[in-house]
């Protein structure tokens, strides 16, 4: 009799877990080949696991809402079918015998809680914390190089050697920032009353909420505002959108001229399209952008669109409009959002003039594009200055002022200003 072993797929680079959401197909069930097995969530995106094999489903390792490390035997498949006698194996017998196979501690290991810690430590950085006598509350303290922030090995014996070289001469200063690392700032506790409807946040909507504190946390945000004469461009989508239309069978918006434009400009300005690794500036070769596209559920997802810098603009609208569709029919794949290097948000979608967006970490910017609206604008001619009726539209930038500074951020904006104003209303797409 054989069996097929179902694992927990690695979904990404960076992903080291994923939750499983719902089991599609119960014990006893029937599985053809392909049939989805399982639904699971990643911090990224939601997928269904599929069988590359026929059979019946007689193991299901672990409930809905476990959290399963990458590489885990999740279900098993008896592929004649039939009931197999073999000793039950619990969900925590599996994790744990991933856990001992496990070679790359610092990064790939299933990870354990320490106690009375929010955070998340490997059993090595555990086991080195205890045998130095490594105080839950300042292991805390230490900044990780890992993944995610984590605390590596590495972090502790750095950690390690910088305290026994300045043993016993403990500054003011470093008193007080150690007492400040160690401050928690929790949010206050809220009543509810007769009448109000209490409504429990799904699993993306906290994971959009936690990702948001942390980036206001970590990123001093500044956000500098310009406005632009995009006049020439709302009369260049009105000239070809329809035939556009006919002969791609696709409409295109005016997200594509924006891209093309930003990346022009980040090519010029690379600061911009960089993140920030402790006291270093990381300038991102490749220029992928980020496109927040809402969901139906309310939600927010950002889908990728990689080399923007590389492409032309019948390219670029075919990838907008391809990420933006399968976002929205919860059929992006993990690829698909990561990999951001700067990111470009649209309040105009909502008729919102402009507004002051967070910045999507690692990145250090983010663009917002506002409403177009028409308005009475001056213009300079040869005969002197003139009111005209002009599409005009706002663009706010928030940036991370540890490496971008008002000086920088203005003159990216002033360059995209000069380029959307430039647009060549002959251009052929």
């Amino acid at each position: 009799m054989a069996n097929f072993e179902i694992i927990m797929p690695k979904l990404g680079e960076s992903i080291i877990e994923a939750t499983i959401t719902k089991w599609l197909k119960k014990v006893g069930d029937t599985v053809a080949e392909d049939d989805a097995i399982v639904e699971i969530a990643t911090d990224k995106v939601d997928s269904e696991i599929p069988s590359p094999v026929e059979g019946k489903l007689i193991k299901s390792l672990f409930n809905e809402g476990d959290v399963v490390p990458v590489g885990t035997v999740i279900a098993i498949i008896s592929m004649d079918g039939a009931e197999v006698e073999e000793p039950a194996v619990t969900s925590v017998e599996v994790a744990a015998s991933v856990t001992e196979k496990q070679t790359n501690v610092e990064l790939t290991e299933t990870e354990v809680v320490i106690e009375k810690s929010d955070k998340f430590y490997s059993p090595l950085v555990k086991s080195i914390a205890k045998q130095e006598n490594i105080s839950v509350r300042e292991l805390d303290t230490i900044k990780g190089s890992g993944k995610d922030d984590r605390v590596t090995k590495d972090d502790v014996l750095d950690y390690l050697k910088n305290k026994t070289s300045i043993s016993g001469k403990t500054s003011v200063q470093q008193q007080v920032s150690e007492t400040t690392a160690a401050v928690k700032h929790e949010a206050p506790k809220v009543k509810s009353e007769a009448g109000d409807t209490i409504i429990e946040m799904d699993r993306m909507r906290r994971l959009i909420a936690d990702h948001m504190v942390m980036s206001k946390q970590v990123s001093p945000h500044v956000t500098s505002f310009i406005d632009v004469d995009v006049t020439n461009i709302v009369n260049w989508r009105n000239k070809v959108k329809d035939s556009f239309q006919k002969r791609e069978n696709q409409k295109i918006t005016y997200t594509p001229i924006f891209f093309h434009a930003a990346a022009k400009a980040l090519k010029e300005f690379p600061q911009v399209n960089a993140s920030v690794d402790g006291y270093n500036m990381i300038l991102r070769r490749n220029i992928n952008i980020g496109m927040a596209t809402a969901l139906p559920s309310g939600n927010l997802i950002v889908p990728v669109i990689k080399n923007v810098d590389e492409k032309n603009l019948l390219g670029i609208t075919k990838s907008v409009n391809d990420l933006a569709n399968r976002a929205r029919a919860n059929k992006l794949n993990p690829d698909d959002i990561q990999g951001g290097t700067f990111t470009i948000t649209n309040f105009g979608t909502f008729d919102s003039l402009t507004g002051t967006p967070v910045i999507n970490q690692p990145q250090v910017a983010i663009l917002a594009i506002g409403a177009i609206r028409k308005q009475p604008a001056v213009l300079e001619t040869p005969m002197g200055d003139v009111i005209a009726i002009r599409s005009i539209m706002i663009l706010s930038l928030s940036y991370d002022h540890r490496i971008v500074d008002g000086a920088l951020g203005g003159m990216y904006l002033k360059r995209l200003k000069d380029l959307l104003e430039n647009f060549d209303p002959n251009t052929e797409i």
